[in-house]
């Protein structure tokens, strides 16, 4: 392979929200032009996000840089024609000129921190959209105490726990819980 041909990440700007359809059709492209040799993977980097809905930890992924889809892919021949014309592909980032072929591959410490944060968003189990504050009233959803209502003391965001202060028999205890073991009131 010349040094021409060798791969690597570009960023392809999409239409918001139409990230998956811009992967799936250069994939599809890939396998019926077979240009597995030019173009290797397309990556929308996602995180994993846990809420509580309705008493039940739902699990959902929201993609971590909307409007971008990173492609591996070495740009000779028809192959930045191919990527620039994706329906819902707007064109590569940094290009300047508007629609030219023209791409700036990223370097790879920018494609070591976007995949590593990537591993590392999905490694952490629990990435929790809903901030608890103290002072805050929670309801208990989880575990012997459920249905019980109490009053945030403390917060451990590194940890994901709570200490919440619950009236059993009519003394506050406090009690050591999981973000997703309480539910806002």
């Amino acid at each position: 392979m010349s040094e021409k041909e060798q791969k690597q990440w570009y960023v392809v700007r999409a239409i918001g929200g139409k990230e998956k359809k811009v992967k799936e059709y250069i994939e599809n492209e890939v396998r019926q032009s077979h240009l597995e040799n030019y173009i290797s993977q397309v990556l929308i980097p996602t995180e994993k996000i846990y809420q509580i809905r309705n008493g039940k930890k739902v699990s959902k992924e929201r993609v971590s840089y909307p409007g971008y889809v990173l492609v591996e892919a070495a740009l000779v021949g028809e192959i930045p024609f191919i990527l620039r014309n994706t329906p819902n592909v707007l064109g590569f980032l940094n290009d300047t000129k508007g629609n030219s072929m023209e791409a700036t591959p990223l370097r790879p410490q920018e494609v070591s921190r976007i995949l590593g944060r990537v591993d590392e968003l999905s490694e952490s189990e629990e990435e929790n959209e809903v901030p608890f504050f103290v002072g805050e009233t929670v309801k208990v959803i989880d575990g012997p105490f459920s249905s019980f209502s109490g009053t945030i003391e403390a917060v451990d965001n590194d940890r994901k726990k709570l200490t919440v202060s619950v009236k059993i028999f009519g003394r506050k205890t406090p009690m050591e819980l999981s973000f997703m073991q309480v539910e806002k009131e």
